[in-house]
């Protein structure tokens, strides 16, 4: 290629790009979001320079209990090295972050897992000030804690609305990564509503982004270009617990409720409705002959739980909770976990093809439960069936026995279900049963009666 081709192929990609680029900041302006210019290049400094005073740094103490270590449960090891008959517990340190969200009452954000177990929590501001911090309150299961300091002239951040973010939207971090100070990174949000996939009992709903999170930028603060908290910055997916462009952040529509119990409680008191859920698939939806795979299928209802009393059963639908749309199986959970005890939501579900509307107070906390899924169908076995006995008061197929290891009982049979439908299609005896199986796709919906109780059962 020519030198003058060369040039000329240069001077093109330059003008492409300043082309591109001048749009996305006059967009952005246009949409009241400032990003100031400075010499005609858009600079993002004045929006760090009110965020990074409200980010500081959260120095943790905590005690380590040696004798969990299994070396030191070995006679012989403690025999060889003279160790004592009991051995002090060592102290350890750790460093994350925390943003300022109430700048009158010294109130911070933080992670639960940053001050899990602490002794002593010391918080370092921009300017380098040091307090010893309240813990306030802490759960586990959203990974929030809110802290207290005793400190004049703080800086605090506004809370922005996630509910208004789409993918793409350009985002700060500011963090305290490996302990080495106040760090900015930039990048958009990558994706909403992820959960990282380990865990049932927590409640997962965040902001996926691109811009660099490190271990230490946990607490820290995950901005708009309003410069308003959108997120608590938590975790990351990468080896070794580098940054690979794939961080997560703790939404402020979470944030909000949970910090108001924090404050009121110093804990999160859940509630519960009692129904075991699923989300829905286009594979389910057709068997169950209905036109939607948003929402969350409700497999069985608890006797004597919320749900039963305000008259919800197994196979309905849920599709809107007080008039906003129901996502899937996760995002019911988090709208009941985040409410109190005692609070009433009106719940629209599916039956029969037909809306209906029920209203329903969130009851006191058990263990919720989803219907467990396998990666392959197990086709029934280690299950046995017959036909119904004549003291049976329900027509269907007996399961006359579940061996305890078996695909069939992890897929939530049990001996002395009566089946009464597949795919909402009845069956009376062994034949219908047989022969609705054969020809039922992967998922298959197997309506059941377990003593007095309805249950949906998917079998994969």
């Amino acid at each position: 290629m020519s030198v003058r081709m060369s040039r000329l192929l240069s001077a093109v990609a330059t003008a492409f790009v300043f082309s591109f680029s001048a749009p996305v900041f006059q967009s952005a302006q246009a949409a009241d979001i400032a990003v100031p210019m400075r010499d005609g290049i858009p600079t993002l400094a004045p929006l760090v320079d009110r965020v990074v005073p409200a980010v500081v740094s959260v120095a943790v103490k905590s005690k380590i209990d040696m004798e969990d270590n299994p070396l030191f449960k070995d006679p012989k090891f403690r025999r060889f090295f003279d160790l004592p008959d009991k051995l002090p517990p060592q102290e350890k340190s750790a460093v994350g972050s925390g943003v300022i969200i109430d700048a009158k009452k010294g109130m911070i954000l933080t992670n639960h897992h940053v001050i899990d177990d602490a002794t002593e929590v010391l918080i370092t501001l921009n300017d380098k000030r040091t307090y010893t911090a309240k813990v306030i309150g802490s759960d586990k299961d959203t990974d929030v804690a809110l802290l207290q300091i005793d400190a004049p002239n703080l800086t605090a951040l506004t809370m922005g609305d996630t509910t208004a973010m789409r993918v793409g939207d350009y985002v700060v971090a500011v963090g305290n990564p490996f302990g080495l100070g106040q760090t900015v990174t930039s990048g958009i949000v990558s994706a909403l509503g992820r959960s990282m996939g380990n865990s049932i009992e927590g409640y997962e709903d965040f902001i996926q982004t691109d811009a660099s999170i490190n271990p230490g930028n946990s607490g820290g603060a995950l901005v708009n270009l309003k410069g308003e908290l959108i997120g608590i910055n938590t975790a990351i997916i990468g080896p070794a617990g580098g940054n690979v462009g794939v961080g997560f952040a703790v939404p402020t529509t979470m944030i909000r409720p949970v910090m108001t119990q924090l404050v009121a409680y110093g804990e999160v008191r859940r509630g519960q409705i009692g129904v075991q859920i699923q989300d829905m698939t286009p594979e389910l939806a057709k068997n169950l002959g209905i036109d939607r795979t948003e929402g969350a299928l409700i497999g069985s209802v608890v006797k004597g739980s919320p749900a039963e009393v305000a008259g919800l059963k197994a196979g309905d639908i849920a599709i809107e909770m007080d008039g906003k749309p129901l996502h899937g199986m996760s995002d019911l959970r988090n709208r009941i976990g985040m409410m109190t005890l005692g609070t009433a939501v009106n719940v629209t579900v599916l039956r029969s093809g037909a809306k209906r509307d029920f209203k329903i107070t969130i009851g006191k906390p058990a263990k919720e439960q989803t219907i467990a899924k396998a990666d392959d169908r197990p086709a029934l076995q280690g299950a046995t069936f017959g036909n119904p006995d004549p003291s049976d008061r329900v027509k269907g197929v007996r399961v006359t026995n579940v061996d305890r290891n078996s695909p069939a009982y992890q897929s939530n049979l049990r001996t002395g279900d009566i089946i009464i439908s597949v795919n909402r299609k009845d069956v009376a005896n062994i034949d219908e049963f047989t022969e609705a199986m054969k020809s039922s796709e992967r998922q298959t919906a197997l309506f059941i009666k377990r003593g007095g109780e309805d249950i949906l059962v998917i079998v994969q």
